[in-house]
């Protein structure tokens, strides 16, 4: 996108209507703390072409995984995109910001996601879902809000220790202005929630889980359901690798009565953190009070198929006080990524891929292992998994950064203050064996 500056004419004509002398009688209002003291110090103007090399130039001072092989997830995944998804999903008729208000003119974006709706309820096990949000973590936070606004009397919601931090965190940001408290459910030392610690607690309108966890072990949701039905309240579960449940038995099996996750693994690229796709979905009974949107299917006065939006209960389509939310746009073209992916990968071809990604991280752990990094947890896992390095890991893993492209391990400390010299691996199917084998290698010398 192109910058394109105001001329002096521009703003004196602005001035003129908004009855200002100048720009800084226009940006008085604005205290003095808040304004530059020594003005800005800006590089001399370049020409557009000069402008470009020079971004270029910053560009490429990032590390990209298109070049670099990464065995780092923590949230955010390689996964082979299929060449069909940004070729449809490129499509003037999908890539637009308009949002498909108008049926008549929108039957193409509705039913794709439609579909998307339809393929996430039967990968989470779920009654019904809603047409995507911004990313996993609001879409939790919002499950989160639900559970409060159910509860006749609980203002508190017990929250998994071992949920995604930057999840936990946007829970927080959500919960706190709205007086709700959030309460942290421990690990234990198998690297899985503390069962035991939640049923010590009273008075919570819900669970929040996530599985496979931050760890990439996996919970017994089984047990969490059950907790929540001995405490009366709703069990919420959450992931950040859609990819899983082409392997593990879904939430809904389980009896989630909420799932929120992130849909990123499904077609989309890391693109440096973002964007990202909010997944939400929920039981029958929680239609009403999900927020956002959802996409139905109907006929017309001649008996033809249709797509339609409904039950939209976002303030822009009913009043304020009865909208569950007022920030939950749907993400839909990265909802229309997904729908493809899915429906490219086939229900065989994401169990295959899923399969591919434990493997291969089964593999990975093994030789790490078998390097000189210490196991931590024992427990299943899917493709994630702690290890403890030796003292000096830091500094090995970024020589083997500089000399061989390979970003290996996520330091956990920073989430964790307790684990230092904890990394968190990950290994999918982009990643290959002799990637894998060089890591072990170069580790073990």
């Amino acid at each position: 996108m192109r910058y394109l500056p105001h001329t002096r004419q521009d703003i004196d004509q602005m001035l003129a209507v908004t009855g200002h002398a100048d720009l800084n009688q226009l940006f008085e209002t604005i205290p003095d703390s808040a304004k530059t003291k020594t003005g800005l110090n800006l590089p001399d103007a370049l020409s557009e072409w000069d402008l470009n090399a020079e971004m270029d130039k910053l560009a490429s001072q990032n590390a990209a995984c298109r070049s670099y092989t990464c065995l780092m997830g923590a949230g955010s995944y390689d996964h082979h995109i299929p060449a069909i998804v940004p070729y449809l999903v490129s499509r003037s008729e999908f890539m637009t910001a308009y949002t498909p208000y108008q049926p008549e003119v929108s039957q193409g974006t509705l039913q794709g996601i439609y579909e998307f709706q339809t393929m996430v309820t039967a990968l989470l096990g779920m009654d019904i879902a809603t047409a995507s949000h911004y990313d996993g973590g609001t879409a939790l936070a919002e499950c989160a809000l639900i559970a409060l606004r159910k509860s006749k009397s609980a203002n508190k919601i017990a929250v998994s220790n071992l949920i995604h931090p930057s999840h936990r965190h946007i829970m927080k940001t959500y919960l706190g202005p709205s007086g709700y408290e959030m309460v942290d459910i421990p690990a234990d030392k198998n690297g899985l929630t503390d069962l035991v610690a939640l049923k010590s607690m009273d008075d919570i309108a819900g669970v929040a889980v996530q599985s496979p966890n931050f760890f990439g072990n996996i919970e017994d949701l089984g047990s969490f359901k059950a907790c929540a039905d001995e405490k009366n309240c709703l069990l919420i579960t959450s992931f950040t690798e859609a990819l899983a449940h082409g392997l593990l038995k879904s939430p809904g099996r389980f009896g989630a009565d909420l799932v929120a996750g992130e849909g990123q693994s499904l077609g989309m690229t890391k693109s440096f953190g973002g964007p990202g796709l909010g997944i939400l979905a929920g039981t029958q009974s929680m239609m009403r009070n999900l927020p956002g949107r959802f996409v139905g299917k109907t006929v017309d006065s001649k008996g033809r198929r249709g797509y339609v939006l409904t039950l939209a209960t976002r303030e822009q389509h009913i009043r304020r006080e009865k909208a569950s939310s007022n920030i939950c746009s749907n993400n839909g073209l990265n909802a229309m990524t997904a729908a493809i992916y899915m429906a490219a990968a086939g229900k065989n071809g994401i169990r295959e891929i899923a399969r591919l990604n434990h493997d291969k991280a089964v593999y990975l752990k093994n030789i790490l292992v078998g390097a000189g990094l210490q196991s931590v947890y024992s427990g299943a896992f899917f493709n994630e998994f702690v290890l403890k390095a030796p003292a000096g890991f830091a500094n090995k893993r970024r020589e083997i950064a500089e000399k061989y492209n390979l970003f290996a391990g996520v330091p956990l400390e920073p989430f964790y203050p307790d684990m230092a010299d904890h990394y968190l691996f990950c290994a999918t199917e982009t990643v290959s064996r002799q990637a894998m084998d060089l890591l072990a290698k170069e580790v073990k010398a």
